[in-house]
């Protein structure tokens, strides 16, 4: 068994997201206070009672999921203890901070850090140049680009996130998103707005990459303990220098996910786990993988969801 563990996104939120970790375990409580006080944010009641318009700012929603990450993370190392080695991690756009974090690249605090300022720059630059993104269904990725191409004279927009063979997110203004949707749509797809205010991966979040990078500089990066597949590349860095420029650039990038995960299986991946909240990653897992292929995927976010998740892999 080779085991490579997913950290999710902005989309995976829900209200209630890692309130029976925080309940029940008090050093999954005592990060909760540690990314309240390091955001200065009243986190706790984001997660749990919302409510859901405030939770999903750009501004709100990147430290309330991340450390709702680091929370579910810190639950399996606890209950798993060294039962298990884990061969490489990944994060989905946000959820990479996560991935760093486990692999020992940042510390917890940084993590917040890095994810409050990221979350901060990124609702200005959307108030700034208003956008969306909607994902795409039924299209690979070369349509989907040769169709950003051909409406770019309609409004700014690409493709953001390249999730499954035929899940591909676009975004950008409001001008552009529509034109592709037009044409998309004109070919049989189907076309669906996600619950956004900025446009994520795109050119109208640019603004965002020199300020951050500003920020990083004074955060200390360590070489991965294990190995970390990233959004931009679709492969691993150990460089931690390479890894902040890297990690600047995503903010505007493509997400390289369905790459990643292929690459993963290439290198003998065969036990997926997804640790954070809903099963979004899950799902493009199933989607990405032939039915023939031993591909075992699993996913927690409460004590219940990680006691099978464990039983599952011991029975593997």
């Amino acid at each position: 068994m080779k085991i490579a563990v997913l950290f999710p996104g902005q989309g995976a939120q829900y209200l209630g997201m890692g309130k029976a970790f925080v309940d029940s375990d008090k050093e999954c409580a005592a990060l909760m206070d540690m990314a309240e006080t390091t955001c200065d944010l009243n986190l706790r009641k984001l997660c749990s009672d919302g409510p859901m318009e405030e939770l999903t700012r750009a501004t709100n929603l990147q430290p309330a999921l991340a450390v709702v990450n680091l929370i579910c993370w810190h639950a399996f190392l606890k209950a798993a203890g060294d039962d298990f080695k884990i061969s490489c991690f990944a994060g989905h756009s946000l959820g990479e901070y996560s991935a760093l974090y486990a692999a020992g690249v940042v510390s917890a605090e940084d993590t917040l850090r890095l994810v409050s300022k990221r979350g901060a720059l990124m609702e200005r630059e959307g108030l700034e140049n208003p956008g969306g993104m909607r994902a795409v269904l039924g299209l690979d990725i070369e349509e989907i680009e040769e169709i950003v191409v051909d409406c770019s004279d309609s409004g700014i927009v690409t493709a953001a996130n390249h999730n499954t063979p035929q899940q591909i997110v676009v975004s950008g203004s409001m001008a552009g998103l529509d034109a592709v949707t037009a044409v998309a749509e004109a070919r049989g797809a189907k076309v669906i707005p996600l619950n956004v205010s900025v446009a994520n991966h795109s050119p109208l979040v640019e603004g965002a990459v020199p300020d951050f990078k500003e920020f990083m500089a004074d955060i200390e990066f360590k070489k991965p303990q294990n190995p970390v597949y990233f959004n931009v590349t679709a492969e691993t860095e150990s460089d931690s220098n390479t890894i902040k420029a890297i990690m600047a650039r995503q903010i505007a990038s493509k997400v390289r996910w369905y790459e990643i995960i292929q690459a993963m299986i290439a290198g003998g991946v065969d036990t997926f786990i997804e640790v954070g909240p809903k099963t979004i990653l899950s799902g493009m897992i199933r989607k990405s993988v032939s039915k023939e292929a031993n591909i075992t995927s699993i996913q927690f976010d409460s004590p219940e969801s990680l006691e099978t998740c464990l039983s599952k892999l011991m029975a593997s």
